[in-house]
């Protein structure tokens, strides 16, 4: 697969307060994302898409359900990645639920998480290495999957 461009499927998720953190990760990633097919919930879906200039399918917002729109793709292991920039305060995990869900789903099937702009950039130097082609295998909506029901 060298020198072939991997379509991965990559979701994007963050709290408020940080959406100016994942934007300004994606404006720094932008050339590695824009190779990939990318859905987030709507609010950041919007100000990454402004910022960037990426297409990004929305999502709903976190609060009506987007987090669970995701979660669904990662059962149907349609999630390659998760990039989730979750609000760390004391005050904002009194009611994780639906977070807790997700990364759960996310163990259960194996999709790479990044919670924080650490393991976000380890995970997308890691991506454009082709690391993470394995991926490809496990993916319904792959292009290697979708070939082989040709």
């Amino acid at each position: 697969m060298e020198g072939k461009v991997r379509n991965m499927e990559i979701a994007i998720i963050a709290a408020d307060m940080k959406k100016e953190l994942m934007t300004q990760f994606c404006i720094a990633y932008c050339g590695i994302l824009s190779k990939h097919n990318l859905c987030a919930t709507s609010i950041t879906a919007k100000y990454i898409s402004e910022a960037t200039g990426l297409t990004i399918e929305k999502m709903l917002t976190g609060e009506q359900g987007g987090e669970q729109q995701i979660a669904t793709r990662v059962a149907y292991n349609e999630i390659d990645i998760l990039l989730y920039f979750r609000d760390t305060r004391p005050e904002a995990l009194y009611d994780e639920k639906e977070a807790q869900e997700l990364l759960l789903a996310c163990d259960r099937y194996n999709i790479p998480v990044a919670t924080n702009i650490a393991t976000a950039e380890a995970l997308i130097t890691a991506l454009e290495r082709g690391d993470l082609d394995w991926r490809n295998f496990l993916n319904p909506r792959s292009e290697y999957n979708r070939s082989k029901r040709r």
